[in-house]
């Protein structure tokens, strides 16, 4: 078992020990931007399989500790994530943390960007950064300004772009397995959706869903998304009551730890499929949504399909024919996971922790 990992804060030149923690991260850094004079928090999980790979999330928190905490719950999912795609690959999470109310002018952002370049670098390629959430491709070419351990640049660049669009390839191959499971037919046409959360991914399902004849339904805090739901003549429903319709599919593309245990004394839908990240807000939700026969599909699988294939793009070199084909086999991944939950009667946020964890203890490739 590995020793608690050590907290490091770095102010200019200082490096303060913030106390060890019992995350069982490999490594964490908190610096100080030396331009910024930002936090930039980075999370290492594992690098066991093979060097960690990890977006890096630009968002609003109370203070750079709850960033931190996002960081480290989202590398352990990032190193999950891998192990359940069978990537040769551990998992890492940057975060950079903004005050509340806080506005990022050009200049402040990218020297925001080159500090996270900075820590990234200092790891040695233990870690490779890529977006997230509030961050984009274009960002990545800022962050390679000081390290070569960036994914998802834009294509002029050589790089893959935004992963959106592969994300959302996985996801969609996981709601016609589901469909398949639960009403004998992988076909969208009839069935009825729930799309929660309108971003690049979320906006695209909610396309895909509608296109091939399925009954939609979008929400998004952002009301100035609500437009495209009128585009495609779809009906627009606030977030929170979204998560009340009576529907077949719930499709969470927003923020994680959406679904609690009040959430599902509430839903009305028959499964949940969707990509955002750590979406149940504790282990212990898996058994209320059992308990509901609810059918739930691991974010960590469903959402696996951007990473898989930048990764597969960007580090190993496979062709986009075959990393488009890995990613459009989450769909068969998801089946074996749901197919051995329903076997077993164990959850199926058992069954991939099981797979999870056997990963971890693989020596990498």
């Amino acid at each position: 078992m590995r020793e608690p990992t050590r907290y490091l804060e770095q102010r200019g030149d200082a490096v303060l020990d913030t106390g060890l923690g019992d995350w069982g991260h490999e490594e964490v850094v908190i610096r100080s931007g030396s331009r910024s004079g930002m936090p930039v928090v980075v999370a290492v999980d594992s690098t066991q399989p093979g060097p960690a790979v990890g977006g890096c999330r630009l968002w609003h928190y109370p203070d750079w500790r709850a960033g931190l905490e996002d960081a480290l719950a989202l590398s352990a999912a990032m190193t999950d994530k891998c192990a359940v795609a069978g990537l040769p690959n551990g998992g890492g999470k940057a975060v950079l943390p903004l005050a509340p109310g806080s506005v990022l002018d050009g200049a402040l952002r990218r020297d925001l960007l080159l500090d996270l370049g900075d820590v990234v670098e200092d790891l040695g390629g233990r870690y490779h950064v890529g977006e997230d959430v509030g961050t984009t491709s274009e960002d990545m070419v800022v962050v390679r300004e000081r390290t070569d351990h960036v994914l998802g640049l834009p294509q002029r660049l050589g790089g893959i772009g935004e992963p959106a669009e592969p994300t959302a390839v996985g996801v969609l191959s996981a709601i016609r397995t589901t469909c398949e499971l639960v009403w004998g037919s992988s076909a969208l046409s009839g069935r009825s959706f729930a799309v929660h959360g309108l971003g690049q991914v979320g906006g695209r399902l909610a396309r895909w869903l509608a296109a091939a004849g399925a009954r939609v339904a979008v929400g998004d805090l952002d009301i100035e998304r609500r437009p495209l739901a009128e585009a495609l003549r779809i009906a627009w429903v606030s977030p929170d009551d979204l998560l009340e319709l009576d529907v077949d599919v719930l499709v969470p593309a927003s923020m994680g730890g959406l679904i609690t245990h009040d959430v599902v004394s509430r839903l009305r839908c028959r499964a949940v499929v969707g990509p955002a990240n750590n979406l149940l807000a504790s282990p212990a939700v898996a058994d209320a949504l059992a308990a509901r026969r609810i059918i739930w599909a691991p974010d960590i699988v469903v959402s696996a399909g951007g990473v898989l294939y930048g990764v597969l793009r960007e580090m190993y070199h496979v062709s986009h024919e075959e990393a488009l084909r890995r990613v459009t086999d989450i769909g068969q991944t998801l089946d074996g996971v749901l197919r051995k939950s329903a076997a077993t009667g164990r959850t199926p946020w058992h069954i991939v922790r099981e797979i999870a964890d056997r990963a971890r203890m693989e020596p990498a490739h």
